[in-house]
């Protein structure tokens, strides 16, 4: 039996609780599946590095602002990507048309946003996390939170076809 560092068990329990969610997250902020799984592997790997000094804390928290500026970086900074000889998988199409067209119709929505909007709509709604904290995560003040926040829904309002805007929560 090899050697487990102290905290380890507690770090692949907290991958485990949180690795879903950052996915769905970083999903929402890409709109594409497998950025999505390697922006939120990264996260966790950023997290691991650091969990000495976070654990104690909130390493929810952390995770999520790692994930928010690795996207955040990726969109100033484009990575290259390399072609090669063979194609990902493709996953079996479901009968799950409704689940399908919403989605679309999020991320679709979603990228109608400028990327600061779009971090902070899914830090404040997804994550349900206050606007002090959203401030405080993506190094903004209060005010540009707000801002930001505000003006992207009135964006979103406007991308929601009328009869949809009652189910959807956002009216105008």
């Amino acid at each position: 039996m090899g050697l487990v560092r102290r905290g380890d068990e507690e770090f692949v329990e907290f991958a485990r609780a949180s690795s879903a969610r950052l996915q769905r997250a970083a999903y929402l902020l890409t709109g594409d599946r497998h950025q999505a799984e390697e922006a939120a592997q990264a996260a966790l790997v950023r997290v691991y590095a650091s969990w000495a000094r976070v654990r104690r804390k909130d390493p929810y928290a952390y995770a999520r602002t790692v994930l928010a500026n690795l996207l955040a970086d990726q969109w100033r900074r484009p990575i290259r990507e390399y072609a090669t000889e063979q194609l990902p998988e493709r996953p079996l199409p479901r009968d799950v048309a409704d689940d399908v067209t919403r989605r679309r119709w999020l991320i679709g929505a979603l990228q109608t946003l400028s990327p600061r909007e779009r971090t902070v709509v899914v830090l404040r709604h997804f994550f349900d996390v206050t606007e002090v904290d959203v401030a405080r995560e993506l190094n903004l003040s209060l005010g540009t939170v707000k801002s930001l926040n505000s003006r992207a829904l009135a964006k979103l309002r406007v991308s929601i076809p009328a009869p949809r805007r009652a189910e959807s929560g956002l009216h105008p």
